[in-house]
């Protein structure tokens, strides 16, 4: 059980004056019979913090608070090491975000003394410094996980990055492009990476699906691209045979015949014979990097083609809406597209469905009245 002893000492105030000095110390045992004691300035802090202390320590969840002093720097760096669970691309970004905005607010700080206070007023000076919505909450959310982890290891009793208020993510509006765009664009390609733009409008590939494809995943016979492996690219470092994004990003995709025909010409122009060689390689025959692929290639086509702005992952945009286009159901277009589950596919492209009402209103009719005559064009 706890106990509280009451100390009295002189101490001079700012005048210089001795006075009497009452301070009241809550001690002690845990459950290994080790001595702890907390003082208090008033008797009603120190009673309040006795029964707390009492209550914790019969129900099994007192916690060494001199275990949350440590500060969230220190943590951060024994943390990141245990987050085995993350793709390295998703690592890195974490990394990223604790290094740029976590631990330059709270890396000096104890675990135990960081508020939610503190946490509220972190979000609005990073909004007042023109930080995205997105980048903001990433902050959140990478301090909410390590103060999460904090607690289960006994450092803490709640976490303070919990219950704030954060801005608002705007989802922009997909850009579509035209297939009469997606030709030009392609046509502006150095010939080696024209079918690279085909794979991505009309396959769907994301990049790293796209950079990682090898000559044994395409199946010219049944007109089929296999996704089972993908490229991660972390500072400019390329690794392949890696594990797709999600379960559901392993797929096999149809792919059009026409289409098929001109990769198919590619593979046959660039890519060596083994099942290994990889689709789209540099001119040396190593593995695409993006960011110098992009600044080197990408953005000149782009600019060439009069269509500034556009980004690789935008082809599947278009991919999405040209399988829409061809009558594709949902379910269709969320397997192959490689979407986490069908909501995502609606959440994301809705719009796109609305487009086939007037169809199914048609279909309707022809089953609940096939005495009516079809609408004619002025109807």
């Amino acid at each position: 059980m706890a106990s509280i002893e009451r100390h009295e000492a002189k101490r001079r105030d700012a005048s210089g004056r001795l006075r009497k000095v009452t301070k009241y110390k809550v001690r002690y045992r845990d459950h290994d019979g080790r001595s702890h004691s907390e003082t208090k300035d008033r008797m009603v802090d120190a009673e309040r913090r006795k029964a707390e202390i009492e209550l914790q320590l019969s129900d099994g969840a007192w916690h060494d608070p001199r275990r949350g002093l440590m500060k969230l720097s220190t943590w951060l760096e024994q943390w990141i090491l245990t987050r085995h669970d993350l793709r390295p691309t998703t690592r890195a970004r974490l990394e990223a975000t604790i290094r740029s905005q976590v631990t330059p607010r709270f890396g000096s700080t104890a675990l135990s003394r960081i508020s939610n206070a503190d946490v509220r007023r972190w979000v609005q000076e990073m909004i007042d410094d023109g930080l995205a919505p997105t980048t903001v909450r990433k902050a959140v959310f990478a301090l909410r996980q390590a103060l999460e982890a904090a607690i289960a290891d006994g450092r803490l009793f709640t976490n303070a990055a919990l219950n704030v208020p954060l801005p608002t993510e705007r989802a922009k509006q997909p850009k579509y492009l035209t297939r009469a765009e997606v030709e030009r664009l392609a046509a502006a390609m150095p010939k080696r990476y024209q079918a690279l733009v085909l794979v991505g409008a009309y396959a769907g590939l994301r990049w790293g699906e796209a950079a990682g494809l090898t000559r044994a995943s395409i199946d010219i016979g049944r007109s089929r691209i296999r996704v089972t492996r993908t490229a991660i690219e972390i500072k400019g470092h390329v690794t392949l045979g890696q594990e797709p994004k999600t379960r559901r990003s392993k797929r096999t995709i149809p792919i059009a015949r026409s289409v098929m025909r001109r990769l198919q010409s590619h593979l046959n122009e660039f890519v060596d014979d083994g099942p290994d060689s990889l689709v789209f390689s540099s001119p040396r025959g190593g593995p695409l990097a993006r960011s110098r692929f992009s600044r080197r290639v990408w953005q000149p086509a782009t600019v060439k083609a009069g269509l500034t702005g556009v980004t690789f992952h935008g082809l599947r945009h278009s991919y999405v809406a040209i399988l829409v286009d061809a009558g594709c159901n949902v379910r269709e277009v969320s397997e192959w597209a490689g979407h986490n589950n069908v909501a995502f596919t609606l959440t994301r492209y809705g719009g796109l469905f609305e487009e086939g009402t007037d169809e199914a209103v048609n279909r309707l009719d022809a089953l609940l009245d096939p005495d009516r005559s079809p609408p004619t064009a002025d109807d």
